[in-house]
């Protein structure tokens, strides 16, 4: 986004790229279905980037989701609102969109160059979007992190943001249990709440409302995780429906035919030793590998950064993406912001220059 912005405001530009072929990471994040941005009001989505509000917001006020659907359209790739707000291009790849993207690149006169490593600063105006530290096969390796250390740079350590939450279970649910899903649950961490499909898996539990509670649980470390398996029933409801089930019923039947709990959440309802559909507390170990998280947090700290992203020691360069400590939910607040960091640094280039 940078590089597209620069050359329509007449720069010459060169996008360099360590990997054989550019958007690597993109295309994965189109694996399930690329999802952009958001259609939730514009302060509300706002709010999701918590503390680092105040440092995005402006590059996302001068970018916001109704600019990215209008530019996916201009590129040839219209946009639709999915049921849960979400915003996807239509065909649901990120693919159709990065080739086309390319092409306008291309036809803009941007040069590209792959296979070349950044390896330090030079007098060159330069926007650096080298990511953070998840996935590093496909290019996000980090290995741009010792150069800002050496050069006085304070670079927080990467960990873990939107990731599976690491919960020790016992050999019969990750054997009997392991890829089940759980529709609508309620997922609580110190005091936040978030609904969505949880997903079991052999080494803990992931989906939306696991990924929208990593900072929680980075920044609350012993608190337990709660699950509510029923979060539209009351516990009055549940117990009336439970009544009226035959006593010499095993309790997993009980409450599938009650409440239409499956195998699964019963099961959990045994790991976490309770009777209550509603209340499951279970410790979480902390995220799983950072290398397969979703994103990262951690990265140049925002007192080394003016309010155009520019370095104050390194005035020429310019950063943005994930190389910067801030992170959010899943739900397109990542590619929203990421974008918008490009433009916004791009049109402060063009500014200057």
């Amino acid at each position: 986004m940078a590089a597209e912005t620069l050359a329509r405001g007449g720069a010459r530009v060169v996008l360099q790229d360590h990997m054989r072929s550019p958007g690597r990471k993109f295309l994965l994040a189109g694996r399930g279905g690329l999802n952009l941005t958001h259609s939730e009001p514009f302060d509300k989505l706002l709010h999701r980037y918590g503390s680092q509000r105040e440092r995005l917001e402006p590059a996302i006020r001068a970018f916001p989701p109704d600019a990215l659907r209008t530019w996916c359209e201009e590129l040839g790739e219209p946009t639709f609102v999915g049921t849960s707000g979400r915003v996807f291009p239509r065909s649901m790849k990120a693919s159709p969109l990065l080739r086309k993207w390319l092409r306008k690149l291309s036809e803009l006169g941007v040069e590209f160059r792959s296979g070349e490593r950044w390896t330090g600063f030079t007098d060159a105006p330069t926007i650096l979007a080298l990511g953070g530290a998840s996935w590093p096969e496909l290019g996000s390796d980090a290995a741009w992190v010792q150069v800002f250390r050496d050069a006085g740079i304070t670079v927080a350590p990467f960990v873990a943001s939107n990731a599976r939450q690491h919960i020790l279970w016992s050999d019969f649910l990750k054997d009997k249990h392991a890829s089940a899903h759980l529709k609508n649950v309620a997922v609580s961490h110190a005091g936040a709440m978030v609904r969505g499909d949880v997903v079991i898996s052999r080494s803990g539990l992931e989906g939306t409302p696991i990924y929208a509670l990593s900072r929680s649980v980075r920044e609350n470390p012993g608190v337990p995780l709660i699950l509510d398996l029923k979060p539209d029933l009351s516990e009055n409801e549940i117990a009336i429906r439970l009544s009226k089930q035959r006593s010499k019923d095993s309790l997993a039947n009980r409450f599938r035919k009650a409440i239409g709990l499956s195998p699964a959440a019963v099961a959990l309802m045994r790991e976490a030793q309770s009777e209550d559909p509603k209340r499951l507390v279970f410790q979480t170990q902390g995220s799983t590998d950072l290398r397969r998280a979703i994103s990262s947090s951690g990265g140049v700290v925002w007192d080394e950064i003016d309010s155009e992203f520019r370095l104050l020691k390194q005035p020429n360069t310019m950063v943005v993406g994930e190389m910067i400590d801030w992170d959010a939910p899943t739900g397109g607040y990542l590619l929203q912001a990421c974008l918008a960091m490009g433009r916004y640094a791009a049109e402060g280039y063009i500014k200057r220059l």
